[in-house]
């Protein structure tokens, strides 16, 4: 499918449905980058439903406390957690796994909301291209970690538990180039600082965003005999941080964009509760789903086109031999659900 400018800003004008309800009595739900934005205001949403636990998984310490005590404020609720992540470390993210693992008990919902944009080229302390490891390595690795506790989950308490990943239509706005998909290990190319010149940095985010829709599917396919549901949502163009280091001309457009066709970060966060509980009646029609504005929608034409399945399993495969290195579950994980 290809999308251009115009049906995205008809999207950005179009009305956004109700807040999504559910009962969520007794579950525990787990939302990644919930201190500020969508995040915070997805966790809000989930809150008035209830849950038993909602864990703020949150790189910042100070924010992250500040925005259980906002929480407590605007919604009452008062069984919210925090806990620290930061996914430009790997070790970050294991060590979060690791004390779910031993303190979280069960796991209803996942949402993997945490992404960067940032147009300059950075090192992690992994060595990794930052935005790169953040909005795809170590978010596809926390969701595989988790998939099992998920699929307890499942059996104990005879549940369909959901993994959202939060993307975007930016997706639908770049290609990968076909020596990506050549090299011995597509990431470690996407990540080099050859690859990331100027130019492919200006589409990195958008780049990372095609590599989540990707990462769905094949996730959803792993996943397909189990309970465990995983879709991407596009939350569309909302007032968060993610343009934070946007400055100079730049960040003037992206100002004056917001002010014209940007929603409300609590507009947005009702797609991605949509996607956690909407679709009540047959929840397995989002199983590795692309959706907008609360439908299933075709993904870009670079996913779905004669070359997509074959680029789909070639970084598949490369993102599974990248993080066995970075954890030996991993490929226990894919083993357990095959």
């Amino acid at each position: 499918m290809k999308r251009g400018i115009l049906p995205h800003i008809r999207d950005q004008f179009a009305t956004v449905a109700p807040v999504a309800k559910a009962d969520l009595t007794g579950k525990t739900v787990v939302v990644v980058g919930a201190n500020t934005g969508l995040g915070f205001e997805t966790v809000k949403h989930f809150a008035r439903m209830k849950p038993g636990k909602i864990v703020l998984a949150c790189r910042n310490e100070a924010k992250g406390k500040a925005a259980l005590d906002k929480l407590q404020e605007d919604t009452g609720y008062i069984t919210g957690e925090l806990w620290l992540i930061d996914l430009t470390s790997f070790a970050s993210v294991v060590a979060f796994v690791d004390r779910y693992e031993r303190e979280g008990g069960r796991l209803d919902i996942l949402v993997a909301n945490a992404g960067v944009v940032d147009f300059k080229y950075k090192e992690t302390i992994d060595g990794w291209e930052e935005t790169l490891q953040v909005n795809s390595l170590s978010t596809s690795l926390i969701c595989m970690l988790l998939a099992p506790r998920m699929a307890e989950t499942a059996k104990t308490y005879s549940t369909q538990p959901r993994i959202v990943i939060v993307g975007s239509e930016a997706h639908y706005w770049t290609a990968i180039p076909d020596e990506v998909y050549d090299a011995p290990s597509s990431f470690e190319l996407i990540s080099s600082k050859e690859f990331s010149t100027p130019q492919r940095m200006m589409q990195r985010y958008h780049d990372s965003k095609l590599l989540s829709v990707f990462f769905t599917l094949s996730l959803a396919e792993l996943l397909k005999n189990s309970p465990i549901i995983v879709n991407t949502v596009n939350p569309g163009v909302c007032h968060s941080e993610l343009n934070r280091s946007f400055t100079g001309v730049l960040g003037a457009l992206s100002s004056i964009m917001l002010w014209v066709i940007g929603r409300t970060a609590e507009q947005g966060a009702r797609s991605i509760v949509w996607a956690a509980v909407g679709a009540a009646e047959n929840p397995d029609k989002l199983r590795g789903g692309y959706l907008n504005l609360n439908r299933l929608e075709e993904p870009s034409d670079h996913v779905c086109d004669v070359g997509g399945r074959k680029r789909q399993e070639k970084l598949w495969k490369d993102l599974i031999e990248e993080l066995s290195k970075v954890d030996k579950r991993v490929p226990g994980v894919v083993e357990q659900f095959s």
